[in-house]
């Protein structure tokens, strides 16, 4: 058997927004490493290019106020056509590293979304238990959406504001360093209020993205559940569940908004003043002829006066602008920001659940201990020996509960010899579809042991163990596909011969004839142009030509009128030659003729023999079969 790797991790854990940003991040670059690159330039040009042009300002205007209409036309044309060649390479630029960075955050998705789903193939059946199908799906949707925000739009307006910031404050720093510390201390008020507002919306944010998927996951189950809910009239009831988890949803993004879009308007008002700040002490200044001491703190401009005062001016204030833009786009994009993160947190928090244990080194064969015979391949000191596989079952004092609390089978012990067929019955909650779970290991067993041909499970490797057995659910489940496929589905090398076989001995193949275009027909949603009888009858079908050494049948002729269900018994006779089969049945018609059965009650095995045995005990068994107690 061919092993299979756990799935590639995102990353490792990430508690605190700044650990969760760093590490998406290092995810979404680190596999673009020339693109990066690309971007960077393209980043750091848009950014010079914007601080580069607002400079050339100050010349133009100290050109016209010393010399009026005798102004030097090679000055003033010189410097508007460097200023609109800069502004057209700032623009270019800016073009292409929003394109490298759709790229690379696309890219970045489309790899989060696959290493996504290939975890959660290896997740325990725990996990998918204790989350809903629509919180799922809500982590593929509404999270990697607000993912797809961030990469797209918001790290590179993040990385641009930053550079920008870094040339503009260069420039102020260089034309009066007074003013600049004015224009600082705004800046500083705009970070606090950032700071505080924007925190306390965060944890409004994460509230949101749960709140959405408990919502996604209520309309996925309602929507599946539409004809129950109109059988019983329960429209209000599940209006009312709903309205509770959208208010709940409402009232968190309410508070979530309020907070991040305060910023917006303070930032902007904060931004005004400082303007007006700036451009009314600077007038002052210049006409109180105070100008060298301070517009020309650093600066190299000659001759000073009126005029060149007045154009550094002008170039400061635009740099002012340019520096409170990237403030005020940033705290724009705080929204997106803290809800991306709330997104990231969750996808993390998935990708960190620990994966299945596969467990034991004892390896599935077939045809390498002996031509067309399974067998288990174990490895010992000097290399492995082989334990024919015979379908030998024993449970010794199972105890097992899905929480350390609640125990659902107690000290169960059992046998099933090979080719022996042993039925469960008994009222539901009993333990029965417990059992066979646990042969499968979907879960771990407590205390006791379960050995598998002499061996303990835990030895053999979960894949290997699930190969070599055969299960029909009692909830069938097919895939979208042909009714070829999902009998194939069983093995995949399967031929059509033998699929069209398996489905003979599942007497599926009389109605499979009379479907539209025959074991070509496509079956959608779950196989909603099928009866329910129809659908078990492929999943026996399926379970017939995985060709398993053992078989479990969890409720397999459930929904089967009693015709049909003569005629799979004569075709299950056929399957069950020469292998092991554990049968799990409310129709004790359908056990008569097993080797064993076991009687359960609430996690107990309350009586157990064979058909005649049970009835000659006249225990609960005797009183299920002759109707003196039904099974509830």
């Amino acid at each position: 058997m061919t092993k299979t790797t756990h799935a590639p991790k995102i990353g490792k854990g990430a508690k605190t927004p700044i650990k969760t940003l760093a590490r998406l991040l290092i995810y979404a670059f680190s596999g673009y490493k020339v693109a990066t690159a690309f971007m960077v330039i393209f980043v750091l040009m848009s950014s010079a290019a914007t601080v580069t042009g607002a400079s050339r300002f100050a010349p133009i205007i100290a050109e016209l106020m010393n010399n009026g209409a005798n102004a030097d036309l090679n000055v003033i044309y010189g410097n508007v056509i460097f200023i609109a060649c800069v502004y057209l390479a700032g623009a270019l630029s800016s073009f292409a590293y929003n394109r490298i960075m759709m790229y690379i955050a696309q890219g970045t998705l489309r790899k989060m979304r696959d290493e996504m789903f290939a975890k959660m193939q290896y997740l325990p059946l725990r996990y998918f238990d204790s989350h809903t199908h629509g919180d799922l799906m809500s982590l593929y949707t509404n999270d990697i959406d607000t993912m797809r925000q961030l990469l797209s739009q918001t790290i590179p307006q993040i990385i641009s504001s930053a550079l920008t910031l870094v040339f503009v404050f260069s420039f102020m720093v260089y034309y009066s360093f007074t003013l600049t510390l004015l224009v600082m201390a705004i800046i500083a008020v705009m970070v606090f209020l950032i700071k505080n507002i924007g925190g306390k919306s965060a944890k409004f944010f994460l509230r949101q993205q749960v709140s959405m998927g408990k919502l996604n996951g209520y309309v996925e189950e309602m929507t599946e559940g539409q004809k129950v809910i109109k059988v019983f009239c329960h429209e209000q009831k599940a209006r009312e569940g709903f309205r509770k988890l959208n208010d709940e949803l409402n009232e968190t993004s309410r508070k979530a908004n309020a907070y991040a879009f305060i910023l917006g308007p303070v930032t902007n008002n904060l931004s005004y003043l400082q303007y007006v700040m700036v451009a009314v002490i600077g007038f002052v200044v210049i006409v109180s002829g105070l100008g060298d001491g301070l517009l020309s703190s650093f600066c190299v401009f000659e001759g000073g006066g009126v005029a060149v005062y007045a154009g550094m001016l002008v170039s400061f204030l635009a740099f002012t602008r340019q520096f409170n833009m990237p403030v005020q786009q940033v705290s724009q994009q705080f929204n997106a920001i803290v809800m991306a993160l709330a997104g990231a947190e969750r996808i993390f928090a998935m990708v960190d659940t620990e994966p299945e244990d596969k467990g034991g080194e004892v390896t599935l064969t077939f045809g390498e201990y002996a031509e067309n015979e399974w067998a288990w391949k174990k490895p010992v000191d000097n290399g492995f020996e082989y334990v024919p596989l015979k379908g030998d079952i024993r449970f010794n004092d199972v105890v097992f509960g899905y929480t350390d609390e609640k125990v659902i089978l107690k000290n169960i012990s059992l046998y099933a010899k090979p080719h022996q067929k042993i039925a469960f019955v008994g009222s539901t909650g009993a333990g029965k579809t417990t059992i066979t779970n646990l042969i499968n290991r979907f879960y771990d067993i407590q205390s006791g042991t379960i050995t598998y041909d002499g061996l303990d499970i835990k030895s053999i490797n979960k894949d290997d163990l699930r190969r070599s057995l055969g299960v029909v659910l009692q909830d069938t489940h097919l895939f979208t596909g042909t009714v070829m496929d999902n009998i194939r589905y069983g093995r995949l090398s399967a031929t059509d011969e033998e699929c069209k076989k398996a489905a003979k001995l599942a007497n599926a193949n009389f109605f499979i004839k009379h479907l539209p275009e025959g074991y070509n027909t496509l079956i959608k949603g779950d196989g909603a142009n099928l009866s329910q009888g129809q659908r078990q009858l492929l999943a026996i079908a399926r379970a017939m030509v995985s060709e398993c050494p053992v078989l479990i049948l969890d409720e397999a002729t459930s929904s089967i009128d009693t015709r049909t269900e003569k005629l799979i018994e004569e075709g299950l006779a056929q399957l069950m030659y020469g292998r092991t089969v554990f049968i799990i049945a409310h129709r004790l018609s359908t056990v008569r003729n097993s080797h064993a059965i076991m009687v359960l009650d609430h996690g107990e095995i309350i009586e157990r023999g064979n058909h005649e045995q049970l009835l000659e005990q006249k225990g609960k068994y005797y009183q299920l079969y002759t109707g003196a107690f039904e099974l509830d």
